[in-house]
């Protein structure tokens, strides 16, 4: 089931959009009607074809279980919107916005693109994939509802355990390893910061003696979308809300401002802005901002480096421990006051799964020793940090079959996850005794694992 999810999450991007399209010319079959969503013919031909491709021909996913799962998804969508399920419009807009200049990106221009999916205009194009995202928003949330506050016990982790050795399944988990960090970044002198404000207010003065702020933005911003097409194209992002996930500092600088307002320069995580608002719309505002970074000189970096360089000698030497440098010198805020571990963002845990790690940082810890250091190396953030950082493994503990004692917290999520799972199932048993759902005779044969066809 893990490899159709993967093929449908690609499907839905990508034949959604050219089935629609289809439309215009021809009739695309109608495969199943769950509520008032429909499957087409294209979406699983489609899917099907991308498993072969994955696997080289030789997948034995049939499309009876490709459909069952686009199915399982739209009955999870149509009641979402029954039950008033809410989405963050913000988060689906910019999936859009990532997506389009991600195809871009991989067709080479929006021309491309638009003829790809057989659109007349990008605007057809977003339109569309917007109806996409959402609905895989619908889907995520239903979910979460329907599993939200839902525990397990001590004893239902046990006796999943004991479910699991009695089915002779008990799993393999592999190498796993705690990792911490000392991070030493490197700062802007304090005339480098005085320049940049003196710019900004500089671009703000032209504006308010008339120059286009669009523009300005185009020629001085070093926000990457500043001088692309769609949102944030020429500093201007419509419709932001307090709910918008821009950050603080932005936002408060916006909803202080009148109608044609530009603000004094602020200071943000990703550098320094001016913004205007271009209108006011209800509790939308349409915004344009210029950002400006500082830029690290090279001696900065090297200065940072050769001070982590020295902390590793002292540490190797015993002179202060890793966790004395992490307390007196990391200037990473995630981990300088818990002695440099990292938490692992999926489990919330300190433990980290060492084949599912960025192969960047697999590349530079994967051979080390429980306890060993990293060698030094450069990271820069998206925000424009530079800095210099060690890593140091904590634990490793190798591959091994589950163990209720050790791996009792791995044990209970995964009792945790099958206990959702079921509730989903049961769900979804319940839902589709009052829901009209029609399946074309195509697959009325198929061996479904819910009763689709109402028999």
């Amino acid at each position: 089931m893990k490899f159709i999810n993967k093929a449908i999450l690609f499907i839905a991007v990508v034949t959604s959009l050219q089935t629609i399209a289809q439309k215009r010319t021809k009739i695309d079959g109608v495969a199943a009607v769950v509520g008032k969503n429909i499957v087409l013919y294209s979406e699983v031909k489609a899917a099907k074809l991308q498993l072969d491709q994955e696997n080289e021909g030789k997948s034995t996913i049939t499309e009876c279980a490709i459909i069952e799962k686009i199915i399982n998804d739209k009955l999870l969508a149509h009641h979402a919107v029954i039950d008033s399920v809410e989405v963050d419009e913000a988060t689906i807009n910019g999936e859009v916005d990532r997506k389009i200049n991600y195809f871009t990106k991989q067709l080479g221009t929006k021309k491309k693109l638009i003829d790809f999916f057989g659109f007349n205009t990008i605007g057809e194009v977003k339109k569309e994939l917007y109806k996409v995202e959402k609905e895989g928003q619908l889907i995520k949330r239903m979910q979460y509802k329907l599993t939200e506050g839902t525990d397990v016990t001590p004893e239902e982790v046990v006796s999943y355990f004991n479910s699991l050795k009695k089915e002779k399944s008990i799993p393999e988990f592999g190498t796993e390893i705690e990792l911490a960090q000392i991070v030493l970044e490197a700062k802007a002198s304090d005339k480098e910061e005085e320049a940049i404000i003196t710019k900004l207010n500089s671009i703000k003065k032209d504006i308010e003696n008339g120059s286009s702020f669009r523009m300005k933005a185009i020629l001085y911003s070093q926000d990457p979308a500043a001088s692309k097409q769609g949102s944030g194209s020429g500093g201007l992002y419509k419709g932001m809300t307090r709910e918008t996930p821009f950050v603080k500092e932005f936002k408060e600088a916006a909803f202080s401002l009148e109608e044609g307002e530009i603000s004094e320069p602020f200071k943000s995580q990703f550098g320094y802005h001016i913004v205007q608002v271009e209108k006011i719309k209800g509790k939308e505002r349409d915004v344009r901002h210029i950002l400006l970074q500082m830029e690290i000189s090279d001696d900065a970096l090297e200065k940072v480096k050769d001070s982590l360089i020295q902390l590793k000698k002292d540490i190797r030497s015993n002179k202060i421990s890793f966790e004395e440098v992490v307390k007196k010198y990391s200037s990473d805020k995630g981990t300088n006051k818990n002695k440099g571990v990292l938490i692992n963002p999926y489990t919330n845990d300190t433990h980290f799964d060492l084949t599912n790690m960025d192969p960047a940082i697999y590349a530079r810890i994967s051979n080390l020793k429980e306890g060993e250091l990293s060698e030094i190396f450069y990271d820069e953030t998206r925000e424009g940090e530079k800095m210099y950082k060690i890593m140091l493994i904590k634990s490793k503990t190798e591959s091994h079959k589950a163990d209720l004692d050790k791996d009792y917290v791995k044990i209970k999520r995964l009792a945790l996850q099958k206990k959702k799972k079921e509730l989903i199932e049961k769900w979804t048993k319940d839902k589709i005794k009052d829901t009209y759902i029609k399946i074309h005779n195509q697959y009325k044969n198929c061996t479904f694992g819910y009763n689709w066809l109402k028999k």
